[in-house]
């Protein structure tokens, strides 16, 4: 996953480390890192498309996953209007 803890989709995942919130997202919360797996191969490259935001590409260019960096700061703008209304509809 991210760049400095070492782990990344081809290698697994460690549950001691990873939350896993569906076979397709994971979360680390010791590094704040979301990962979103979008398909297999190893990792030959990766594109920085935003900041804190890159994407992972196989040896033919295809996208293999997405990582975002620091997520809760990243997801913060969006989960309290998201949270409230959650609220409103219950």
């Amino acid at each position: 996953m991210s760049r400095c803890s070492g782990i990344r989709y081809t290698e697994g995942y460690e549950e001691t480390q990873m939350k896993p919130a569906s076979r397709f997202v994971r979360y680390d919360p010791g590094s704040d890192t979301l990962y979103i797996v979008a398909g297999r191969g190893i990792e030959e490259e990766f594109v920085e498309v935003a900041p804190g935001v890159n994407v992972e590409l196989n040896a033919q260019g295809d996208v293999i996953g997405i990582e975002i960096l620091r997520a809760s700061k990243f997801f913060k703008p969006v989960a309290k209007p998201l949270y409230r209304q959650m609220q409103l509809a219950s």
